[in-house]
């Protein structure tokens, strides 16, 4: 079915053809009917599966047939995901009238001020923190919002934005019609959606625990010490074209980042701490094909739409099955194909575990022919198991800490009687003096007096 036969209106239809899209995809066959019919809606559907153009397509044909104003919201919860939406519009709006803004914090605020008061906007995409602040400054009135849309609701509430969004439900029209769109549609939503829509249509196309189609995903096992390694020798394979290696931490993407470059690789970094120019121009590397691996936190999972990536890779595996799916969601794209793989370590199989009893399936575990796990573990675990890395040497049998060579057991119920680390005299041995138990005992803060030293009187003698 053509996206002619949806409802739109010419020219939006010729901006999607000028993007590239002749076919709609299952979602917004679905979904773009009801929005034109002025429903409220609720959709879920894989990531990668086209469902942005499936709630902006109608909304700006229903901004075409009114006057200029600010008169659609759409919330999402992270700048790469805000980028991306006011992207798509701007490209599927660009044979109309109509204008598309973008607003979210990291960045100055004085432009997006003097864009909304003077050049002003149809559709506006906001993260919900730097819309109140614009609110709160007079900056930007909400009291035109026909439409206004959730997307990613779920995660802006794992993020903590419920609060701000029931503050941003007050500040809107009653009479308004509310689309909610996520990947994932977890219990703890539900209040959300029920003080936001009236009587909402339900899309949902795919259950969220079943990933796009054309993803292939594997499970390496791999001691933790030696996952970058692995990593490396998985980047030098064949096919490897493109890739998101995902991390847990911000230090930790940093600390990867530097391991692979110094590996030959070239590396960009994605995460919070960064700020919105490294963040962008990253970005733009990876589209452009100026860096290979964009090593990301799970702040990437959800608004990265990058084309023609081949691998997304789980350094650390996700602390929840429903980040698994939108961090692999980032390849296979729009029925496109893709490889997800991930390394596991032992620490890690029960987060394994739980991914896959949430896809409802086993993954297969696959191991690297070429990369000697036996060898390399046994170098490891000798270093680890070596007396210094237990926390001490042994010397002419004294405990000695690897900092500062302080004997080890000290304190006041340690060196009673005069010894030294040890409750027990020490045999002499050639080339060092032999020390005898003293029978004066510590004083209370653990200091001995010093062996044979003659008193005042001793002296005065």
């Amino acid at each position: 079915m053509p996206f002619s036969r949806l409802g739109l209106p010419p020219p939006i239809v010729k901006g999607v053809r000028a993007v590239g899209y002749t076919d709609p995809t299952p979602i917004q066959i679905k979904a773009i009917p009801i929005v034109l019919g002025g429903h409220d809606l609720i959709g879920a559907a894989q990531t990668g599966t086209g469902k942005t153009a499936a709630f902006v397509l109608p909304i700006l044909a229903r901004l075409m047939k009114g006057n200029p104003a600010l008169r659609a919201l759409v919330l999402v919860p992270t700048r790469e995901l805000a980028a991306q939406v006011e992207t798509n519009a701007r490209d599927y709006a660009r044979f109309t009238q109509l204008r598309a803004g973008v607003v979210f914090g990291g960045v100055p605020i004085g432009p997006q001020e003097r864009m909304l008061r003077h050049e002003g906007v149809d559709l506006l995409v906001a993260t919900p923190g730097r819309l109140l602040d614009l609110h709160g400054r007079q900056s930007v009135s909400l009291d035109d919002i026909e439409v206004l849309v959730l997307d990613e609701a779920d995660r802006m509430v794992d993020m903590g934005f419920a609060p701000d969004l029931r503050r941003i439900l007050r500040l809107l029209p009653v009479r308004r019609q509310t689309l909610m769109f996520s990947a994932t549609m977890p219990p703890e939503l539900n209040r959300v959606a029920t003080e936001a829509l009236r009587q909402p249509q339900r899309v949902d196309l795919a259950p969220p625990s079943r990933p796009a189609a054309g993803i292939t995903q594997a499970i390496y096992p791999v001691s933790r010490h030696l996952k970058t390694e692995l990593l490396d020798q998985v980047l030098l394979g064949e096919g490897v074209s493109s890739a998101i290696v995902f991390t847990r931490t911000k230090r930790g993407a940093d600390r990867l980042t530097r391991s692979l470059q110094r590996r030959g690789h070239s590396v960009a970094a994605l995460h919070g701490d960064r700020s919105q120019g490294q963040r962008e121009k990253a970005l733009a590397d990876l589209k452009r094909g100026r860096v290979q691996v964009l090593v990301a936190t799970d702040i990437a999972s959800r608004g990265i739409d990058v084309e023609d990536i081949s691998h997304v890779i789980n350094f650390d595996v996700p602390h929840t099955p429903e980040d698994y799916v939108h961090r692999i969601g980032r390849t296979g794209r729009v029925q496109a194909v893709g490889d997800a793989f991930t390394l596991m370590s032992p620490e890690e199989k029960k987060d394994v575990a739980a991914i896959e009893r949430f896809l409802g399936r086993s993954i297969p575990r696959v191991m690297v022919p070429d990369f000697d796990y036996h060898q390399a573990g046994a170098r490891e675990g000798g270093r680890e198991d070596s007396p210094r890395s237990r926390g001490g040497d042994r010397r002419d049998g004294r405990s000695v800490n690897e900092r500062g060579g302080r004997p080890r057991g000290g304190g006041s119920g340690a060196r009673k009687n005069g010894a030294r680390g040890t409750d027990r005299p020490r045999p002499a041995t050639s080339g060092s003096p032999s020390y005898a138990p003293s029978a004066e005992p510590a004083d209370s803060h653990g200091r001995r007096r010093k062996r044979d030293a003659p008193s005042r009187r001793r002296r005065r003698l």
